[in-house]
């Protein structure tokens, strides 16, 4: 009798445990855990903050201090997919690797098949559906990132689309993955505005101010690539970026000068 029941504690513990392990199973309450492992290395991931105006697309990445002797231009969170399109991610590196690969291929493809730029809206549901074919086979685990697809379509209009480990994917003015990503976005929906979506230079300032909320160290640690429409992907140098950087904490300090200023009044 102690033999039976220490066998069925034995493989019960084994069922319970099949719930993480496997990633074709849900759990009894609906979960596949090991996506939701997936969405957690996102969360340990650098803040990346995608903007989109009316005829801008930023986005702006925390890096991350590097090792002395280590060249910091191998170390890259915004990636080219396209002359028109560009992505940042959060979260493994490994893994945006084969899937910036994966993706520049499929530029590439449709480039030839339909002999125009690929669309944002097909790039984004490609990138998503490779996602989502990696939550359903079985010996297969979920990419561990999240991504921010930014860029224009042949008529002109300005697109941020992401996506997520699970394979969903959203279009977004404004949005925010990564460390403290609650954080950003919580930010972005308080100052983004339609008046600010007409400023090529409020847009890039406002990406700035997003990351500044979780960048302690300045412009040394934030990267920033804008593309304009009808103009190629540009990635701003360390000095431009310093100086936006400046302007922006300037700005900021008035603003809170001006609220201590009004308080004081009333």
């Amino acid at each position: 009798k102690q033999w039976y029941q220490r066998r069925v504690a034995i493989t019960a513990g084994v069922m319970g445990s099949s719930y993480d392990h496997a990633i074709t199973v849900f759990s009894p309450d609906g979960h596949l855990f090991q996506v939701e492992y997936a969405q957690e290395a996102v969360k340990k991931g650098s803040t990346a903050v995608g903007l989109r105006g009316d005829s801008i697309v930023v986005l702006g990445v925390e890096k991350r201090s590097v090792p002395k002797l280590q060249d910091e231009r191998t170390v890259r969170k915004i990636h080219k997919l396209d002359d028109h399109v560009c992505m940042a991610f959060a979260g493994l590196t490994a893994d945006a690797r084969i899937l910036v690969n994966m993706a520049r291929v499929e530029c590439q493809s449709y480039r030839l098949t339909v002999e125009d730029p690929v669309s944002m809206s097909y790039i984004a549901r490609h990138i998503a559906s490779v996602k989502q074919h990696f939550t359903q086979r079985p010996g297969l685990r979920p990419f561990g990132l999240s991504t921010l697809i930014v860029g224009f379509d042949y008529d002109g209009s300005a697109h941020l689309f992401q996506t997520d480990p699970s394979g969903t994917y959203h279009e977004w003015k404004a949005n925010a993955i990564g460390r403290s990503g609650k954080t950003v976005r919580e930010f972005l929906e308080k100052h983004y505005t339609d008046e600010i979506a007409a400023s090529d230079e409020a847009c890039i300032k406002l990406t700035v101010r997003a990351l500044l909320e979780v960048v302690q160290s300045g412009g040394k640690n934030i990267e920033l690539a804008v593309m304009r429409k009808g103009q190629a992907l540009e990635i701003l140098d360390t000095k431009t970026v310093e100086k936006l950087v400046e302007e922006t904490e300037k700005e900021r300090d008035a603003e809170a000068e001006a609220k201590k200023k009004a308080a004081g009044k009333s």
